[in-house]
């Protein structure tokens, strides 16, 4: 039988949920909302949340928040997803790419820091970087406190690296938040799934008070309550479904070391959530690909919709994201997978070309 690559891992307790909305017909924005907003806060500690109806909608108003302005610059990794640009360009912003390093998918403050001092080659003169949007890429949480410090507002979008605490923990859950705002979407592949959607939130009151100005906002752009009813249960669930995911990472993670293909590593003393088990390939992606399929094992690109693999951003100013873009593979993880389809998406990364 076929293993697919991504699997949302929704379970009775999931449906149970959607179904009681859909029987009291709490369909549209209203209480499961609100409800979904006070089980995240009680994980995250945040201040105050907005529940949206997607994470381009909570990106906009983010950047609205910030008063960030027509032709202004935002920086953002070049492996950032591709809706990023649209947001940029409905509002009319100047998108400058920053690179990753071989060995981490995110931009640092190095790599930003590059990217600032290019800039006047670059870019129309005026132009300068208003903020930050800081992508967890593949789960992988960035510096973001070095990254503050350099003085220009971040916005962080946490929707792959969401690490929940263990089921006992008063602690808050992972990852720590540095930006002005965060987003953690809950799109199909997002760590968390409402069937799409995203939370919109600020870690204290001075920032909070800005999100508080779109309190208001028409419901049409508000998550329903059907879509925050999954999210919840999807909350609850979190972390006994870390422990699977764990698990399933550990075996693969073994059988890589019998090739010549490299994993990305976390920054010293932080943890991965093993979001995805992604490989930067020695050989092409055309190849590894062809070879899972014989195997039934869907294989997939890592990079296929960010910026880069798009061919959104500057291949010449970015050369490592698009390198990695070309020959980063990800692989079945995901915590639904059986004990015997995870020995085999093992053996074939033990075997691969």
């Amino acid at each position: 039988m076929k293993i697919e690559l991504y699997s949302p891992t929704i379970r009775r307790r999931e449906m149970d949920a959607v179904l009681t909305a859909m029987v009291e017909d709490q369909i549209g924005p209203g209480e499961r909302s609100r409800l979904l907003i006070q089980t995240a806060k009680e994980r995250l500690h945040f201040d105050y949340a907005l529940a949206l109806r997607s994470p381009a909608t909570a990106l906009r108003l983010a950047l609205k928040a910030l008063d960030v302005k027509d032709g202004d610059g935002v920086l953002v990794s070049a492996l950032s997803p591709r809706y990023y640009a649209q947001v940029f360009a409905d509002l009319r912003l100047t998108p400058l790419y920053c690179d990753v390093s071989f060995s981490f998918p995110c931009m640092s403050r190095e790599t930003i820091e590059k990217a600032i001092a290019a800039l006047p080659a670059a870019l129309p003169a005026g132009v300068e970087p208003r903020c930050i949007v800081l992508h967890h890429t593949l789960g992988f949480a960035p510096d973001a406190s070095s990254i503050a410090e350099l003085g220009i507002p971040v916005i962080e979008d946490i929707s792959q690296s969401y690490n929940p605490p263990s089921a006992d923990s008063q602690e808050a859950a992972g990852p720590a938040i540095r930006g002005v705002f965060a987003i953690l979407g809950l799109e199909e592949r997002d760590m968390l799934t409402s069937g799409g959607g995203a939370l919109l939130f600020a870690m204290n009151r001075r920032d909070g008070a800005a999100l508080r100005d779109f309190s208001n906002i028409p419901p049409e752009y508000c998550l329903p309550d059907i879509n925050a009813a999954l999210a919840a249960a999807q909350f609850r669930e979190a972390a006994k479904n870390m422990i699977k995911r764990r698990e399933i990472a550990g075996a693969y993670t073994q059988a890589s070391l019998r090739t010549k293909h490299k994993r990305f590593i976390p920054l010293d003393g932080a943890e991965y959530n093993n979001y995805a088990f992604p490989l930067a390939l020695e050989t092409g992606m055309k190849d590894v690909a062809a070879y899972a399929r014989k195997k039934e094992i869907i294989v997939e690109s890592a990079f296929e919709q960010s910026l880069a693999g798009a061919g959104i951003s500057d291949s010449a100013l970015c050369p490592v994201s698009h390198s990695l873009s070309l020959r980063t593979a990800l692989f079945p993880l995901y915590p639904r997978l059986n004990a015997e389809d995870a020995r085999r998406v093992s053996r074939l990364i033990m075997t691969l070309p």
